[in-house]
């Protein structure tokens, strides 16, 4: 896919050192976007989550024994492999920012989508979605709910994205050139050690604009050249060699 570039870059930044995957993010993310609990939640070939944390582990045995733990959203990817294979254009990447959509009325639930991510983040829904009595009550009504049949992902909370510019427009500012901290994810308002960052990576007065050029930042599998908008910081190198995949000699 032609690689697009936006005056808007909107970039998610992880530091998996202050991550101690407690799952607030996950929660958040399921209540803000109306994802029904799964009827078995031990079906993991039909779990349906938009944002997956990860453990890791360096391999050793007590009591040089670390782990780490990485939230996995949608990468947003400049160059999204999801997309030229899409047959129906349900998922597009032509909005500034670049916040790659999905289109539910349009997805024929083809899966192709899904098989092309390269980080496993899109979800089918086999389900209907059904809540516990009165749970129905709590649902956000900035976010539609889908029917089964078609694939799900992270979009970056883009509702909240469009609140951000109506609040510009109303105060006479330009929608576009929000100020940092306007449009905040779920996951990022939810995160008790302040692990996630988030904002315009090509607006220098916001701070993922200088984290994103950290010596220890990284994006997973970045070999392969999706061009991720989700970056990492790790201060510890066992972490950074597992972002992508290396033969066993590999020095590099």
């Amino acid at each position: 896919m032609q690689h697009i570039e936006f005056d808007t870059k909107w970039t998610m930044v992880v530091d998996l050192d202050k991550c101690t995957g407690c799952g607030a993010c996950m929660v958040s993310c399921q209540a803000e976007n109306n994802i029904a609990p799964m009827e078995d939640g031990s079906n993991k070939l039909k779990t349906l989550t938009w944002l997956l944390v990860y453990e890791l582990n360096n391999g050793k045995d007590f009591p040089e024994r670390e782990t780490a733990y990485l939230p996995r959203p949608c990468m947003q990817c400049g160059k999204p492999a999801c997309v030229p294979v899409c047959p129906v254009v349900a998922t597009t990447k032509d909005e500034e920012g670049g916040i790659v959509s999905q289109i539910y009325p349009r997805c024929i639930g083809c899966r192709y989508c899904m098989a092309a991510c390269p980080y496993h983040a899109r979800y089918f829904g086999w389900l209907d979605p059904v809540w516990p009595e009165g749970m129905d009550k709590a649902l956000s009504p900035s976010t539609s709910t889908r029917p089964r049949g078609v694939v799900e992902k992270c979009n970056f909370c883009h509702t909240r994205l469009l609140n951000a510019r109506t609040r510009a427009r109303a105060e006479g500012m330009d929608p576009k050139n929000l100020p940092d901290g306007w449009y905040k994810p779920a996951c990022l308002e939810a995160c008790p050690t302040g692990a996630i960052s988030f904002g315009d990576s090509k607006n220098p007065e916001h701070k993922v604009h200088d984290l994103i050029k950290d010596k220890n930042a990284f994006r997973l599998l970045e070999s392969i050249g999706m061009d991720p908008q989700v970056y990492y910081i790790s201060r510890r190198d066992w972490v950074r060699e597992q972002s992508d995949n290396h033969l066993p000699n590999d020095k590099h």
